[in-house]
């Protein structure tokens, strides 16, 4: 006898857990709490929002070169923000006081920077060595056109010289043509300082005197790398440059008084130019000399490691303000009575040394992360600690702790306004010396709300960055 089939009952329909329907329920509409938060949320936005952007946008003053648009429009009624203030002070907001014929210097020293680094933030554009050579040539052409043959030599001879370099070396520094290894370092060194001091002697006779010893001196770490290293790609040579030979020129650039080029003196700097200079040199060095603590505080050498921790847990113990107050103002009196340094550069030591202490300990977290294997295995090879360091724990701590570095460089970057308690104007002093002008009294919101939408893109893209190197350099291991 056959069996009857019946068939079951019709299930329900699915629940929307999937998309924008699925996260909108899940995250806003969930649970009774959700739920009020949500629509206090939504309420709190249309009471903001909207007025915001009436007074910021809509109804706001952008067309004009002088306070009395302004005036006119709020006579007709008008209650929006004055963004003709920050038009007319947009060039003392960017370069300070620096002089206004002089503005080119600041902005081809930067933009050799950013062509310098564009790579590096935008390597699936720039992948490979082709690209990079054409958008190295266009730079060239650019500042051909812009500002004449010898920048536009510079900035050629700058950018290609890596690539010489990794052509003429093939991954074999000179010195391996020596077999004895005492002859070969001696050799080296001996070359080196005669290449140094040639450098120094044939600027300072033919060239400028002043430029002669940071030339002389760059030329012979650039000799050192050259005979020493033997595994450097373009890539590699293109740092090397980068902190050898940039801030040479960066310095000569900026400040003058050689080859032709006006003094400029550091007073004079200020706004974002001064805010990206002090962020960017406090970054390049803190992060190196954050490293040697982080070491050095975990060295098995008693004195290094007590010299490491004092440093360290007495910066910590500091703020910054008081930092920058010993540098400024203290510092000098220790000093022989005509032996005198630059207030900036006073500024940018102190803060480089106060948070290398601060990431000297977020390499020494990394550095504990690190698996004791990782150690044994470089040690059963009989590698050099140093050898050991360079090419497997160092490289591994950088990638777990690159939360923790950009943090301490988000941080780096708002606290360059600090840097005005020492009568250095950066972004924000500038923004508060543009409001006691007489003739823009009472625009405070404008000046601070360009301040903080300044500050805010740095930032954001600093950490969209390092999200960005968080993902690509993901540890594989567990």
């Amino acid at each position: 006898m056959s069996e009857t089939w019946i068939p079951s009952p019709s299930l329900p329909s699915p629940k929307l857990d999937s998309g924008y329907a699925g996260w909108v329920k899940n995250n806003l509409f969930s649970t009774p709490g959700n739920l009020l938060l949500t629509l206090l949320s939504i309420a709190l936005l249309v009471l903001t929002v909207p007025p915001l952007l009436r007074w910021g946008i809509l109804d706001a003053t952008w067309l004009g070169d002088s306070r009395g648009v302004c005036d006119e429009a709020a006579q007709g009624g008008s209650t929006g923000a004055c963004w003709v203030f920050v038009k007319v002070r947009w060039g003392v907001f960017l370069y300070g006081f620096y002089p206004l014929v002089e503005r080119w210097r600041v902005n081809f020293t930067f933009f050799v920077l950013a062509v310098a680094l564009f790579p590096l933030f935008a390597p699936i554009l720039l992948g490979t060595t082709k690209r990079k050579m054409v958008l190295y040539l266009l730079a060239a052409i650019t500042v051909l056109f812009w500002l004449g043959p010898i920048p536009a030599t510079f900035i050629a001879c700058y950018l290609f010289a890596p690539f010489a370099l990794d052509r003429l070396l093939q991954g074999k520094p000179f010195l391996e043509l020596f077999g004895n290894q005492v002859v070969a370092v001696l050799t080296g060194i001996g070359s080196a300082l005669l290449v140094g001091v040639i450098s120094y002697y044939g600027i300072f006779l033919y060239l400028d005197e002043k430029a002669a010893g940071a030339i002389g001196l760059t030329a012979l770490v650039l000799t050192l790398f050259l005979l020493f290293i033997s595994r450097l790609t373009a890539s590699g040579w293109h740092w090397v440059f980068l902190f050898t030979v940039y801030p040479v020129f960066a310095f000569f650039m900026l400040v003058g008084d050689i080859f032709g080029l006006p003094l400029v003196e550091t007073h004079f700097w200020g706004g974002l130019f001064l805010t990206l200079v002090v962020a960017g040199s406090g970054m390049a060095t803190a992060l190196p000399i954050g490293i040697l603590l982080a070491l050095g505080r975990r060295s098995d050498l008693p004195v290094i490691k007590v010299l490491c921790v004092s440093f360290i847990e007495f910066v910590r113990g500091v703020p910054l303000v008081s930092v920058l107050f010993m540098a400024s103002v203290m510092f000098p009196l220790f000093l022989p009575e005509n032996v005198t340094f630059n207030k900036l550069l006073r500024a940018l030591v102190g803060i480089a040394f106060f948070y290398a202490a601060y990431m000297a300990e977020v390499i020494r977290g990394g550095l504990q992360a690190i698996p004791k294997g990782q150690y044994e295995a470089a040690m059963a090879l009989g590698w050099p600690y140093w050898k050991m360091m360079s090419l497997i724990i160092i490289p591994q701590t950088l990638r777990l702790v690159i939360p923790g570095l950009a943090n301490n460089f988000l941080s780096l970057l708002k606290d360059t306004t600090l840097v005005a308690v020492i009568g250095l104007l950066d972004l924000l002093g500038v923004a508060k010396a543009s409001m006691a002008d007489k003739e823009w009294l009472g625009f405070t919101k404008e000046a601070y709300i360009f301040a903080a939408i300044v500050f805010w893109i740095f930032c954001f893209a600093i950490s969209r960055y390092s999200v960005y190197l968080e993902k690509t350099y993901h540890p594989s291991h567990q």
